[in-house]
């Protein structure tokens, strides 16, 4: 991903106001993040712990979502896969995401959710960066396929979002 500043990054949200992105937490340390192993930034609000955030770049232009987790956090001994990055967690660390759709959609109350995992390092885990603290399955994919299935993922959640449709 390329290096954003935060100006860029507040110009880009798709599903929220822009007074709502002037005011959205943006993560300290951008000069330090390790752009080269990121296919989104991603990032919780640590003021609002239901809020969260995501910038990729999609069909040519960065492009932000707003998110919201889920309410039911079950805290119990199963496990749960990322849908992005195929990262099996604990129940805890992976939580539906809720986008609401832009414009009037949104604001209809119209969103599309999927599970993540709730630090959102999804690029990290295809890469094998960051370890979970559950045991993965024997998965024989490359860190290239890995990648790429992320990249595909983050693709199909933000055309959904979006609501594009495909050309025939």
């Amino acid at each position: 991903m390329t290096p954003l500043s935060e100006a860029e990054i507040r110009k880009v949200f798709i599903n929220c106001s822009q007074g709502e992105a002037k005011r959205l937490r943006i993560p300290s340390g951008l000069a330090d993040t390790a752009w080269d192993s990121l296919d989104f930034l991603g990032w919780r609000d640590p003021g609002s712990p239901a809020a969260a955030y995501v910038v990729t770049e999609w069909r040519g232009a960065l492009t932000g979502l707003v998110l919201r987790l889920g309410t039911d956090r079950r805290a119990t001994g199963r496990q749960n896969m990322c849908a992005l990055c195929g990262t099996v967690h604990s129940t805890t660390d992976v939580a539906l995401m809720v986008a609401p759709r832009p414009g009037a959609s949104g604001r209809n109350g119209n969103t599309v959710g999927t599970y993540l995992c709730t630090d959102l390092a999804c690029s990290l885990y295809a890469r094998r960066l960051k370890r979970p603290a559950r045991v993965q399955p024997v998965e024989t994919l490359s860190t290239e396929q890995r990648v790429a299935r992320l990249q595909t993922n983050l693709d199909t959640f933000v055309r959904r979002v979006v609501g594009a449709v495909e050309p025939t």
